[in-house]
């Protein structure tokens, strides 16, 4: 087949995926940015998206955020108007090195990214904070990506974010990892072959943050009127301040600004993100805020220039800092777009696992099989020796958490293998705590219970309570989660009367990300066969 021919055939494929995917507009129930009156309110993604950066091309707007351990890893989201987002893909199928990624490896793996698009192509750089700097490229968002290049190796490189500057030469700032590097706090920059696929030469340290803005980290870099500008977070996670350094010489010195913190705003920390342009030319930025068990949840926030600096935000008392907004009006871009949101339930019809869900490690073939029949089969695996709960099982299913308040109803049919006992299916909370409501198979007979572990980020073991013996194969599991991460847990076997299990538990984040809600199937032996869970379906819904 000619070349030629092929390339175009692969676009147009790749082209009629996307057009399939924005017709699939999926509208949540239980949390909706955009007021359909012109206006939108903060988060716009109330969801575990953190570390954002995001870039226009034409009329599209792409964002990714950091994914951690959880695979597929790179989440890749699009949105016609900043407001209205879906996920179109995952960059990562697997994670770099495979061998290292088959095990659970909280908070590693894929740290803060950036995205650009140079010379009609997508280009993506990720931090592996223990192995380096990584770069992977696409000629159209949907993929395929190229295998990721480590093009900067070295312990506790982070937080990458290339630049093309006009005379030709390409530069790539980024942070340090104090726990990996033994420094921080200092932003660096190094200097790259043109087309950005190679580190060529040392970096230069041309900020120290140690006086005026500790924890400084997640640079995103532009220029603008002959500055050079590095946009990075500082004062730390939970509380900290968007800061902007710039600059005439690419090596500084740079000056500083504070241009954006809470404020009077009930908006914690609003810092790190991205900075985008409309096609009307209104400017953006895109940021994170901490929210403990919910994660780093994504606000969008108007920004204006004023004297070649920034000021992002509503800056009510005129001195160039903002505070963050919590309704405001949509950003113009040329028309209004449908209501969208990313998928959150599921009723296991596809072939294909939906795009919310991820995996604790890298996928084995054989854990999951989509569309059998119309529901979800997960195969039991058995429980890794070194792990002393399910927080270190790499086959649980997750997805973020989609709201302040929600509830999630499953339907799950257990067939345990006869050879066996202790198989072990259900529905679980996971984060540094977890609870979980589950089945499990006893020579006798087929269990509820419902376990508990306080700790298990410290490698405690999760605590069972077997509530009764029942008489059928098909539960429905329900748990419900209200402000603060309150979570209540249900059960029917006939999915109209619904009975709570014990005290409700409150939802710790994990390392760097939120709390999952997430199913898995689990045993404490191995032999040639296995039981397994059939999930009919998964509905994510407002608290009744």
């Amino acid at each position: 087949m000619n070349k030629h021919f092929l390339k175009s055939l692969l676009l147009s494929v790749a082209y009629f995926s996307v057009q399939t995917i924005s017709a699939q507009e999926y509208v949540s129930k239980v949390w909706v940015a955009d007021l359909g009156n012109g206006k939108y309110k903060n988060p716009v993604l109330n969801a575990d998206y953190s570390d954002p950066d995001a870039i226009r091309v034409g009329d599209d707007f792409y964002m990714i955020s950091s994914s951690f351990n959880h695979i597929p890893g790179l989440p890749l989201l699009h949105s016609k108007d900043l407001v209205n987002w879906t996920i179109l893909t995952h960059v990562l199928p697997k994670q770099i090195p495979a061998e290292t990624f088959k095990k659970v490896q909280h908070g590693n793996g894929v740290w803060a990214p950036a995205i650009r698009f140079h010379k009609n192509e997508y280009y993506i750089y990720y931090p592996d904070p223990d192995f380096g700097i990584y770069v992977t490229k696409a000629s159209n968002p949907v993929g395929p990506w190229s295998t990721p290049e480590l093009i900067y190796e070295g312990k506790g490189l982070i937080d990458p974010c290339p630049l093309w500057d006009e005379d030709g030469k390409t530069y790539l700032v980024h942070a340090y990892a104090g726990s990996r590097a033994g420094i921080k706090s200092v932003i660096a920059i190094a200097p790259m072959n043109q087309e950005g696929t190679k580190v060529t030469g040392q970096s230069v340290i041309v900020y120290d943050g140690h006086e005026d803005d500790p924890t400084i980290e997640g640079p995103k870099f532009y220029k603008r009127n002959g500055y050079y500008y590095i946009f990075a977070p500082a004062g730390g996670v939970p509380t900290g301040w968007q800061l902007i350094l710039r600059s005439k010489n690419i090596y500084g010195p740079y000056e500083r600004k504070n241009v954006l913190d809470q404020g009077k705003s009930p908006i914690n920390g609003p810092h790190q993100g991205a900075w985008v342009d409309t096609q009307a030319g209104e400017d953006w930025f895109l940021h994170f805020q901490d929210k403990e068990a919910y994660g780093r949840v994504l606000h969008l926030q108007p920004m204006k220039w004023v004297k070649d600096w920034p000021v992002i935000g509503e800056d009510k008392d005129g001195d160039g800092k903002g505070e963050p907004v919590l309704v405001y009006k949509k950003p113009n871009v040329g028309k209004t777009w449908p209501v969208q949101t990313p998928v959150e339930s599921d009723d296991f019809n596809s072939p294909i696992l939906g795009k919310q869900w991820q995996w604790q490690a890298n996928a084995d073939g054989t854990w999951a099989f989509a569309g059998n029949k119309g529901h979800l089969r997960l195969y039991t695996k058995q429980i890794p020796a070194e792990s002393k709960s399910l927080w270190d099982v790499p086959n649980i299913l997750g997805q973020k958490f989609p709201a302040d308040n929600f509830q999630v109803t499953t339907k799950i049919t257990f067939t345990p293998n006869d050879k066996l006992e202790n198989e072990k299916v259900g529905l679980i909370i996971l984060g540094q705590d977890y609870s979980t409501l589950f089945l499990k198979s006893k020579k006798d007979g087929i269990y509820l219970g419902y376990g508990l572990c306080k700790g298990a980020v410290k490698g405690k073991e999760e605590v069972e309570s077997i509530i009764n013996k029942i008489d059928t194969k098909t539960v429905y599991f329900r748990v419900q989660v209200s402000n603060g991460g309150i979570c209540k847990w249900f059960y029917s076997t006939d999915n109209k009367k619904f009975l709570p299990i014990t005290e409700p538990f409150t939802a710790l984040p994990g390392k760097w990300v939120g709390a999952k809600v997430g199913l898995y199937a689990v045993r404490n032996t191995q032999i040639n066969d296995s039981g397994y869970a059939d999930v009919d379906w998964f509905k994510v819904e407002p608290i009744k």
